[in-house]
Protein backbone atom coordinates (compact mmCIF):
# COMPACT_ATOMS: atom_id res chain seq x y z
CA UNK A 1 0.00 0.00 0.00
CA UNK A 2 1.57 3.29 -1.28
CA UNK A 3 1.80 6.32 1.43
CA UNK A 4 -1.13 7.90 -0.62
CA UNK A 5 -3.56 5.58 0.12
CA UNK A 6 -2.55 4.77 3.53
CA UNK A 7 -3.54 8.59 4.24
CA UNK A 8 -6.49 8.31 2.36
CA UNK A 9 -7.60 4.88 4.54
CA UNK A 10 -6.52 7.00 7.47
CA UNK A 11 -8.60 9.83 6.64
CA UNK A 12 -11.56 7.93 6.46
CA UNK A 13 -11.10 5.85 9.16
CA UNK A 14 -10.56 9.37 11.35
CA UNK A 15 -13.93 10.62 9.61
CA UNK A 16 -15.78 7.35 10.66
CA UNK A 17 -14.75 8.16 14.13
CA UNK A 18 -16.02 11.54 14.47
CA UNK A 19 -19.40 10.58 13.12
CA UNK A 20 -19.54 7.89 15.55
CA UNK A 21 -18.40 10.05 18.26
CA UNK A 22 -20.71 12.76 17.20
CA UNK A 23 -23.96 10.55 17.36
CA UNK A 24 -26.99 10.89 19.01
CA UNK A 25 -27.34 8.02 21.51
CA UNK A 26 -31.34 6.90 21.98
CA UNK A 27 -31.84 4.74 24.94
CA UNK A 28 -35.08 2.79 23.74
CA UNK A 29 -36.79 0.77 26.61
CA UNK A 30 -39.22 -1.85 25.20
CA UNK A 31 -40.64 -5.12 26.16
CA UNK A 32 -39.11 -8.70 26.00
CA UNK A 33 -41.98 -9.76 23.12
CA UNK A 34 -41.30 -11.42 20.06
CA UNK A 35 -42.15 -9.00 17.96
CA UNK A 36 -39.97 -5.99 19.86
CA UNK A 37 -36.95 -8.65 19.80
CA UNK A 38 -37.54 -8.49 15.77
CA UNK A 39 -37.49 -4.52 16.01
CA UNK A 40 -34.50 -4.56 17.88
CA UNK A 41 -32.94 -7.10 15.19
CA UNK A 42 -34.34 -4.73 12.06
CA UNK A 43 -33.05 -1.65 13.74
CA UNK A 44 -29.91 -2.11 12.14
CA UNK A 45 -31.48 -0.79 9.14
CA UNK A 46 -32.57 2.30 10.64
CA UNK A 47 -28.69 2.89 12.30
CA UNK A 48 -27.56 2.75 8.30
CA UNK A 49 -29.90 5.10 7.29
CA UNK A 50 -29.28 7.54 10.56
CA UNK A 51 -25.63 6.96 10.99
CA UNK A 52 -25.69 10.16 13.56
CA UNK A 53 -27.95 8.26 15.67
CA UNK A 54 -27.14 5.58 17.45
CA UNK A 55 -30.00 2.96 19.59
CA UNK A 56 -29.49 1.45 23.17
CA UNK A 57 -31.76 -1.10 23.97
CA UNK A 58 -33.23 -2.11 27.18
CA UNK A 59 -35.57 -4.92 27.00
CA UNK A 60 -37.15 -6.03 30.27
CA UNK A 61 -40.33 -8.49 31.03
CA UNK A 62 -43.83 -7.02 31.04
CA UNK A 63 -44.80 -6.28 34.42
CA UNK A 64 -40.47 -5.16 35.23
CA UNK A 65 -41.17 -2.80 31.93
CA UNK A 66 -44.35 -1.05 33.49
CA UNK A 67 -42.72 -0.54 36.62
CA UNK A 68 -39.46 1.17 35.64
CA UNK A 69 -41.16 3.33 32.90
CA UNK A 70 -43.76 4.81 35.75
CA UNK A 71 -41.30 4.93 38.05
CA UNK A 72 -39.01 7.36 35.60
CA UNK A 73 -41.98 9.19 33.98
CA UNK A 74 -43.44 10.02 37.69
CA UNK A 75 -39.75 11.04 39.08
CA UNK A 76 -38.90 12.89 35.32
CA UNK A 77 -36.02 10.71 35.70
CA UNK A 78 -35.30 11.22 31.83
CA UNK A 79 -33.54 7.29 31.67
CA UNK A 80 -35.34 6.90 28.33
CA UNK A 81 -35.88 8.67 24.90
CA UNK A 82 -38.21 5.73 23.87
CA UNK A 83 -40.92 4.12 26.10
CA UNK A 84 -42.76 1.18 25.09
CA UNK A 85 -46.25 1.74 26.75
CA UNK A 86 -50.03 1.07 26.09
CA UNK A 87 -53.46 3.10 25.50
CA UNK A 88 -53.39 3.14 29.49
CA UNK A 89 -50.37 5.20 30.08
CA UNK A 90 -50.76 6.89 26.87
CA UNK A 91 -54.25 8.04 28.14
CA UNK A 92 -53.36 9.48 31.20
CA UNK A 93 -49.43 10.16 30.91
CA UNK A 94 -50.41 12.19 28.13
CA UNK A 95 -53.17 14.05 29.94
CA UNK A 96 -50.66 14.57 32.74
CA UNK A 97 -48.23 16.36 29.56
CA UNK A 98 -45.80 13.71 30.39
CA UNK A 99 -45.15 12.42 27.15
CA UNK A 100 -43.64 14.35 23.82
CA UNK A 101 -47.41 15.13 21.17
CA UNK A 102 -46.54 13.08 18.25
CA UNK A 103 -47.49 15.82 15.49
CA UNK A 104 -45.33 17.13 12.46
CA UNK A 105 -44.51 12.87 11.49
CA UNK A 106 -43.33 12.56 8.19
CA UNK A 107 -45.44 13.30 5.12
CA UNK A 108 -45.78 9.47 4.21
CA UNK A 109 -46.43 8.17 7.62
CA UNK A 110 -49.97 8.41 6.49
CA UNK A 111 -51.45 8.69 9.68
CA UNK A 112 -55.28 8.30 8.17
CA UNK A 113 -53.99 4.71 7.61
CA UNK A 114 -53.95 3.54 11.13
CA UNK A 115 -57.03 2.18 12.71
CA UNK A 116 -59.48 4.80 14.67
CA UNK A 117 -60.24 2.89 17.55
CA UNK A 118 -56.13 2.87 18.00
CA UNK A 119 -55.53 6.16 17.59
CA UNK A 120 -58.39 7.00 19.88
CA UNK A 121 -56.85 4.57 22.34
CA UNK A 122 -53.29 6.11 22.20
CA UNK A 123 -54.80 9.97 22.27
CA UNK A 124 -56.43 12.63 24.62
CA UNK A 125 -58.69 14.96 23.22
CA UNK A 126 -57.71 14.52 19.98
CA UNK A 127 -53.83 15.10 20.22
CA UNK A 128 -51.54 11.59 19.84
CA UNK A 129 -49.17 10.75 22.21
CA UNK A 130 -47.78 7.60 21.12
CA UNK A 131 -47.66 6.00 17.63
CA UNK A 132 -48.78 2.55 17.58
CA UNK A 133 -46.16 -0.59 17.02
CA UNK A 134 -48.93 -3.25 16.95
CA UNK A 135 -52.16 -3.80 18.06
CA UNK A 136 -54.38 -6.80 19.48
CA UNK A 137 -57.33 -8.56 20.49
CA UNK A 138 -57.65 -11.51 22.35
CA UNK A 139 -58.96 -14.55 20.43
CA UNK A 140 -58.90 -18.16 21.22
CA UNK A 141 -56.39 -20.58 19.51
CA UNK A 142 -56.98 -24.37 19.72
CA UNK A 143 -55.24 -27.59 18.06
CA UNK A 144 -57.47 -29.09 15.00
CA UNK A 145 -55.95 -32.08 15.08
CA UNK A 146 -56.63 -33.12 18.91
CA UNK A 147 -60.35 -31.54 17.92
CA UNK A 148 -60.72 -33.46 14.63
CA UNK A 149 -59.12 -37.02 16.67
CA UNK A 150 -61.54 -36.43 19.63
CA UNK A 151 -64.72 -35.88 17.29
CA UNK A 152 -65.24 -31.96 18.58
CA UNK A 153 -66.02 -29.13 16.92
CA UNK A 154 -65.30 -25.39 17.65
CA UNK A 155 -68.22 -22.99 17.27
CA UNK A 156 -67.53 -19.27 15.69
CA UNK A 157 -68.24 -18.11 19.20
CA UNK A 158 -67.47 -20.47 21.46
CA UNK A 159 -68.67 -19.93 25.21
CA UNK A 160 -66.64 -20.06 28.51
CA UNK A 161 -68.72 -23.37 29.73
CA UNK A 162 -67.84 -25.22 26.11
CA UNK A 163 -64.23 -24.18 26.72
CA UNK A 164 -64.36 -25.76 29.69
CA UNK A 165 -66.05 -29.12 28.12
CA UNK A 166 -63.43 -29.02 25.08
CA UNK A 167 -60.97 -28.70 27.81
CA UNK A 168 -62.02 -31.72 30.22
CA UNK A 169 -62.36 -34.32 26.85
CA UNK A 170 -58.57 -32.90 25.85
CA UNK A 171 -56.78 -32.89 28.89
CA UNK A 172 -53.87 -35.36 29.03
CA UNK A 173 -51.46 -34.78 31.35
CA UNK A 174 -50.02 -38.09 31.66
CA UNK A 175 -48.78 -37.08 27.84
CA UNK A 176 -47.95 -33.34 28.26
CA UNK A 177 -51.09 -32.27 26.76
CA UNK A 178 -53.18 -30.06 29.00
CA UNK A 179 -56.52 -28.81 28.34
CA UNK A 180 -56.30 -25.42 28.47
CA UNK A 181 -53.88 -22.40 28.82
CA UNK A 182 -54.11 -19.10 30.29
CA UNK A 183 -53.14 -16.17 32.16
CA UNK A 184 -52.17 -16.60 36.06
CA UNK A 185 -48.95 -14.70 36.46
CA UNK A 186 -49.94 -11.80 38.57
CA UNK A 187 -50.20 -8.02 37.19
CA UNK A 188 -52.44 -5.68 36.22
CA UNK A 189 -51.35 -6.40 32.72
CA UNK A 190 -51.20 -10.30 32.72
CA UNK A 191 -53.56 -12.21 34.60
CA UNK A 192 -55.67 -9.65 35.45
CA UNK A 193 -56.27 -8.63 31.26
CA UNK A 194 -57.67 -12.26 31.04
CA UNK A 195 -59.38 -12.41 34.05
CA UNK A 196 -61.30 -9.26 33.29
CA UNK A 197 -62.53 -10.02 29.84
CA UNK A 198 -63.48 -13.58 31.43
CA UNK A 199 -65.43 -11.74 33.76
CA UNK A 200 -66.47 -9.07 31.47
CA UNK A 201 -68.22 -11.94 29.53
CA UNK A 202 -70.02 -13.38 32.47
CA UNK A 203 -71.70 -9.80 33.28
CA UNK A 204 -69.28 -7.96 35.54
CA UNK A 205 -67.85 -4.77 35.94
CA UNK A 206 -64.80 -3.58 38.20
CA UNK A 207 -66.94 -0.51 39.14
CA UNK A 208 -70.51 0.13 39.11
CA UNK A 209 -71.69 3.92 38.44
CA UNK A 210 -70.76 5.62 42.02
CA UNK A 211 -67.20 4.05 41.53
CA UNK A 212 -68.43 1.23 43.64
CA UNK A 213 -66.34 -1.77 43.12
CA UNK A 214 -68.17 -5.23 42.69
CA UNK A 215 -66.39 -8.01 43.15
CA UNK A 216 -68.96 -10.01 45.87
CA UNK A 217 -71.15 -9.87 43.05
CA UNK A 218 -72.32 -13.20 41.33
CA UNK A 219 -70.96 -12.17 37.93
CA UNK A 220 -67.33 -12.12 39.68
CA UNK A 221 -68.11 -14.90 41.78
CA UNK A 222 -69.44 -16.97 38.95
CA UNK A 223 -66.28 -16.00 36.57
CA UNK A 224 -63.31 -16.53 39.60
CA UNK A 225 -64.56 -19.76 40.58
CA UNK A 226 -65.04 -20.83 36.95
CA UNK A 227 -61.58 -19.65 35.94
CA UNK A 228 -59.72 -21.42 39.38
CA UNK A 229 -62.00 -24.04 39.48
CA UNK A 230 -61.08 -25.05 35.10
CA UNK A 231 -57.31 -23.81 35.66
CA UNK A 232 -56.78 -26.49 38.72
CA UNK A 233 -58.46 -28.96 36.82
CA UNK A 234 -57.40 -28.42 33.09
CA UNK A 235 -54.22 -25.96 33.11
CA UNK A 236 -50.48 -26.93 32.85
CA UNK A 237 -48.48 -27.34 36.33
CA UNK A 238 -47.35 -23.77 37.78
CA UNK A 239 -49.77 -22.07 35.78
CA UNK A 240 -49.61 -19.01 38.56
CA UNK A 241 -46.38 -18.28 36.53
CA UNK A 242 -47.36 -18.39 33.13
CA UNK A 243 -47.82 -14.66 31.45
CA UNK A 244 -48.09 -14.30 27.49
CA UNK A 245 -44.68 -15.30 26.91
CA UNK A 246 -44.92 -18.34 29.08
CA UNK A 247 -47.86 -19.61 27.36
CA UNK A 248 -46.91 -19.21 23.75
CA UNK A 249 -43.85 -21.44 24.36
CA UNK A 250 -46.63 -24.36 25.84
CA UNK A 251 -48.58 -23.68 23.07
CA UNK A 252 -45.92 -23.98 20.23
CA UNK A 253 -44.25 -26.99 21.99
CA UNK A 254 -47.84 -29.07 21.54
CA UNK A 255 -48.28 -28.73 25.31
CA UNK A 256 -51.82 -26.93 25.05
CA UNK A 257 -55.29 -28.03 23.50
CA UNK A 258 -56.64 -24.76 24.03
CA UNK A 259 -55.45 -21.14 24.57
CA UNK A 260 -57.05 -17.44 24.83
CA UNK A 261 -54.92 -14.39 24.67
CA UNK A 262 -53.58 -12.26 22.37
CA UNK A 263 -53.82 -12.01 18.59
CA UNK A 264 -51.03 -10.90 18.11
CA UNK A 265 -49.50 -14.79 18.78
CA UNK A 266 -50.76 -15.53 15.87
CA UNK A 267 -47.56 -14.93 13.42
CA UNK A 268 -45.70 -17.17 16.05
CA UNK A 269 -48.09 -20.06 16.56
CA UNK A 270 -48.06 -20.50 12.95
CA UNK A 271 -44.02 -20.16 12.27
CA UNK A 272 -42.74 -23.86 11.37
CA UNK A 273 -39.38 -22.18 12.70
CA UNK A 274 -41.24 -21.91 16.60
CA UNK A 275 -43.93 -23.67 16.47
CA UNK A 276 -44.48 -27.69 16.32
CA UNK A 277 -47.66 -27.29 15.45
CA UNK A 278 -47.77 -24.32 12.86
CA UNK A 279 -49.81 -27.13 10.70
CA UNK A 280 -52.58 -27.53 13.54
CA UNK A 281 -53.60 -24.06 14.62
CA UNK A 282 -57.17 -23.07 14.70
CA UNK A 283 -58.48 -20.01 15.40
CA UNK A 284 -61.91 -18.15 16.60
CA UNK A 285 -63.16 -15.67 18.80
CA UNK A 286 -62.46 -14.90 21.98
CA UNK A 287 -65.53 -16.58 24.37
CA UNK A 288 -68.57 -15.35 25.62
CA UNK A 289 -71.04 -16.38 28.28
CA UNK A 290 -73.76 -14.20 28.95
CA UNK A 291 -72.82 -11.78 27.15
CA UNK A 292 -69.92 -10.64 23.92
CA UNK A 293 -69.27 -6.96 25.34
CA UNK A 294 -65.96 -7.03 26.77
CA UNK A 295 -65.36 -10.59 26.20
CA UNK A 296 -62.14 -9.43 24.30
CA UNK A 297 -59.83 -7.04 24.58
CA UNK A 298 -58.29 -3.57 22.48
CA UNK A 299 -54.48 -3.29 23.37
CA UNK A 300 -52.41 -1.79 21.32
CA UNK A 301 -48.10 -1.62 22.50
CA UNK A 302 -46.96 2.02 21.29
CA UNK A 303 -43.91 3.87 21.13
CA UNK A 304 -43.96 7.29 22.85
CA UNK A 305 -41.53 10.21 24.09
CA UNK A 306 -41.31 10.99 27.28
CA UNK A 307 -41.17 14.90 27.96
CA UNK A 308 -37.44 14.75 29.73
CA UNK A 309 -35.72 13.23 26.50
CA UNK A 310 -32.97 15.87 26.00
CA UNK A 311 -32.91 13.43 22.30
CA UNK A 312 -37.16 13.94 20.92
CA UNK A 313 -36.45 15.02 17.50
CA UNK A 314 -34.17 12.10 17.25
CA UNK A 315 -36.26 9.81 19.13
CA UNK A 316 -39.47 10.93 17.12
CA UNK A 317 -37.64 9.66 13.96
CA UNK A 318 -36.86 6.32 15.28
CA UNK A 319 -40.65 6.14 16.33
CA UNK A 320 -42.10 6.99 13.26
CA UNK A 321 -39.64 4.69 11.33
CA UNK A 322 -40.68 1.51 13.81
CA UNK A 323 -44.17 2.16 13.13
CA UNK A 324 -44.58 3.18 9.69
CA UNK A 325 -45.38 1.08 6.28
CA UNK A 326 -42.30 1.35 5.17
CA UNK A 327 -40.92 -0.46 8.51
CA UNK A 328 -43.74 -3.23 7.73
CA UNK A 329 -42.23 -3.35 4.35
CA UNK A 330 -39.26 -4.47 5.97
CA UNK A 331 -40.58 -7.62 7.89
CA UNK A 332 -42.39 -9.02 5.22
CA UNK A 333 -38.94 -8.62 3.23
CA UNK A 334 -36.96 -10.33 5.52
CA UNK A 335 -39.40 -12.56 7.84
CA UNK A 336 -42.40 -12.89 5.67
CA UNK A 337 -45.23 -10.85 5.30
CA UNK A 338 -47.35 -13.14 7.80
CA UNK A 339 -45.05 -11.33 10.23
CA UNK A 340 -46.16 -7.70 9.94
CA UNK A 341 -46.92 -6.29 13.18
CA UNK A 342 -50.43 -6.50 13.15
CA UNK A 343 -54.23 -4.53 13.98
CA UNK A 344 -52.24 -1.00 13.40
CA UNK A 345 -53.12 -0.08 9.49
CA UNK A 346 -55.42 -0.91 7.70
CA UNK A 347 -52.97 -1.33 4.16
CA UNK A 348 -51.62 -3.94 5.86
CA UNK A 349 -54.77 -6.42 5.64
CA UNK A 350 -54.14 -6.52 1.50
CA UNK A 351 -55.00 -9.51 -0.22
CA UNK A 352 -51.57 -11.21 0.35
CA UNK A 353 -51.74 -10.47 3.94
CA UNK A 354 -55.02 -12.22 4.55
CA UNK A 355 -53.99 -15.62 2.65
CA UNK A 356 -50.88 -15.47 4.46
CA UNK A 357 -52.07 -14.95 8.17
CA UNK A 358 -54.59 -17.60 8.97
CA UNK A 359 -54.94 -15.43 12.20
CA UNK A 360 -55.89 -12.14 9.55
CA UNK A 361 -59.57 -12.15 9.67
CA UNK A 362 -60.20 -12.97 13.29
CA UNK A 363 -58.14 -10.70 14.74
CA UNK A 364 -59.47 -7.68 12.34
CA UNK A 365 -63.17 -8.59 13.18
CA UNK A 366 -62.73 -8.53 16.89
CA UNK A 367 -60.74 -5.11 16.94
CA UNK A 368 -63.65 -3.81 14.74
CA UNK A 369 -66.16 -5.03 17.60
CA UNK A 370 -64.13 -4.02 20.91
CA UNK A 371 -65.47 -0.54 22.16
CA UNK A 372 -63.51 0.46 25.60
CA UNK A 373 -66.60 2.94 26.29
CA UNK A 374 -68.94 -0.06 26.46
CA UNK A 375 -66.98 -3.02 28.00
CA UNK A 376 -69.84 -4.36 30.22
CA UNK A 377 -73.05 -5.78 29.90
CA UNK A 378 -73.92 -3.00 32.91
CA UNK A 379 -72.70 0.44 32.55
CA UNK A 380 -69.84 1.44 33.69
CA UNK A 381 -68.30 5.15 34.55
CA UNK A 382 -64.61 4.07 33.41
CA UNK A 383 -62.99 3.64 29.71
CA UNK A 384 -61.53 0.29 29.34
CA UNK A 385 -61.78 -3.30 28.24
CA UNK A 386 -59.26 -5.33 30.58
CA UNK A 387 -58.59 -2.06 32.49
CA UNK A 388 -59.89 0.61 34.01
CA UNK A 389 -58.01 4.08 32.20
CA UNK A 390 -57.97 5.74 36.19
CA UNK A 391 -54.31 6.49 37.64
CA UNK A 392 -55.06 4.21 40.40
CA UNK A 393 -55.60 0.95 38.30
CA UNK A 394 -52.14 0.26 38.22
CA UNK A 395 -51.63 -0.09 41.41
CA UNK A 396 -55.03 -1.70 42.92
CA UNK A 397 -54.91 -3.99 39.51
CA UNK A 398 -51.64 -5.43 40.21
CA UNK A 399 -53.16 -6.10 43.67
CA UNK A 400 -56.50 -7.80 42.63
CA UNK A 401 -54.17 -9.66 40.21
CA UNK A 402 -51.76 -11.34 43.18
CA UNK A 403 -55.28 -12.11 45.32
CA UNK A 404 -56.79 -14.03 42.18
CA UNK A 405 -52.83 -15.64 41.76
CA UNK A 406 -53.47 -17.28 45.35
CA UNK A 407 -56.75 -18.58 44.67
CA UNK A 408 -55.26 -20.50 41.94
CA UNK A 409 -52.54 -21.94 43.60
CA UNK A 410 -54.34 -22.63 46.51
CA UNK A 411 -53.35 -20.47 49.17
CA UNK A 412 -57.24 -18.82 49.61
CA UNK A 413 -60.56 -20.18 48.57
CA UNK A 414 -61.94 -17.92 45.28
CA UNK A 415 -64.52 -16.38 48.20
CA UNK A 416 -61.92 -15.11 50.29
CA UNK A 417 -59.87 -13.48 47.23
CA UNK A 418 -63.01 -11.55 46.24
CA UNK A 419 -63.74 -10.32 49.89
CA UNK A 420 -60.34 -9.31 49.83
CA UNK A 421 -60.39 -7.66 46.55
CA UNK A 422 -63.06 -5.67 47.79
CA UNK A 423 -61.87 -4.69 50.37
CA UNK A 424 -58.66 -3.12 49.77
CA UNK A 425 -59.90 -1.68 46.14
CA UNK A 426 -63.02 -0.10 48.43
CA UNK A 427 -59.96 1.15 50.30
CA UNK A 428 -57.88 2.96 47.76
CA UNK A 429 -60.67 4.37 46.40
CA UNK A 430 -61.84 6.29 48.85
CA UNK A 431 -58.46 6.79 49.74
CA UNK A 432 -58.40 8.60 46.00
CA UNK A 433 -61.56 9.97 46.36
CA UNK A 434 -63.49 8.87 44.41
CA UNK A 435 -66.73 9.38 43.31
CA UNK A 436 -65.40 12.27 41.47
Amino acid sequence: MNNSIKALVAASCLSLTVVAQGAETLTIATVNNSDMIRMQRLAKTFEEQNPDIRLKWVVLEENVLRQRLTTDIATQGGQFDVLTIGMYEAALWGEKGWLEPMTDLPADYDLDDVFPSVREGLSVKGTLYALPFYAEASITYYRKDLFEQAGLEMPEQPTWEQMAEFAGKLHQPEKGQYGLCLRGKAGWGENMALITTLANAYGARWFDEQWQPEFTGSEWKNALNFYVDNMKKYGPPGASSNGFNENLALFNSGKCALWVDASVAGSFVTDTSQSKVADSVGFTFAPTQVTDKGASWLYSWALAIPTSSKSKDAAKTFSAWATSKAYGELVAEKDGVANVPPGTRASTYSDAYMQAAPFAKVTLDSLKKADPANPSAKPVPYVGIQLVTIPEFQAIGTSVGKLFAAALTGQMQPEQALQAAQQSTTREMKRAGYPK
